[in-house]
């Protein structure tokens, strides 16, 4: 089954509509399958924004789908049907993410703003010293990541290295170009 093989490689593709028919396929890896994690922090507009499109997949998409599938039926010898190929993949990839947001969405915990200004906690606002330079970044889970906004994820080097920290420490991350060094003056 597709589905089963998508899940094994921990890759699947999203479908997008775009100008009535042509499709532009986006790979992204599968998170939700992991079986190490056991929590996915995420803000409650991300949750919301997450369960909309699962709404919408079981709603609208897999009708869509299974009405194409049906179309490309009728043309008659499955084994040459092109349209026929291209509607089941397109389903395996709606139940493939339909899948990890069913998953996603079980092992949920909302971040809240953090009320402790002693150590970094996921939700907590950071201010660092880097290369004589302040850098500000708040402590988001990896589906709400967004580091051009200064939004990073827990589980990124620099999320894990200052988490659990408290103001005047260190830390260090590795990154290809070298080792960089933070000290936290701030916690929000």
């Amino acid at each position: 089954m597709a589905v089963d093989e998508s899940i094994r490689n921990n890759k699947i593709a999203s479908v997008n509509n775009i100008n009535g028919g042509v499709k532009a396929v986006r790979r992204h890896k599968v998170t939700a399958v992991n079986q190490h994690m056991d929590r996915y922090y995420l803000t409650k507009e991300r949750l919301d924004e997450l369960k909309e499109e699962l709404n919408d997949l079981k709603s609208k998409k897999r009708i869509e789908v299974a009405e194409r599938l049906k179309h490309a039926k009728e043309y008659g010898d499955l084994s040459e049907n092109s349209e026929y190929a291209q509607a089941r993949e397109e389903q395996s990839i709606v139940e493939s993410r339909i899948f990890e947001l069913d998953e996603l969405l079980k092992k949920a915990v909302i971040i809240k703003k953090s009320g402790s200004k002693d150590k970094v906690e996921v939700g907590s606002t950071v201010t660092a010293m880097k290369d004589k330079e302040m850098v500000h970044y708040t402590i988001v889970g990896s589906y709400d990541a967004k580091p051009e906004d200064g939004k990073i994820s827990d589980e990124s080097p620099l999320g894990q290295a200052v988490l659990h920290r408290r103001v005047g420490d260190k830390v260090s991350v590795h990154t290809p170009g070298g080792e960089i060094f933070y000290q936290i003056t701030k916690i929000e």
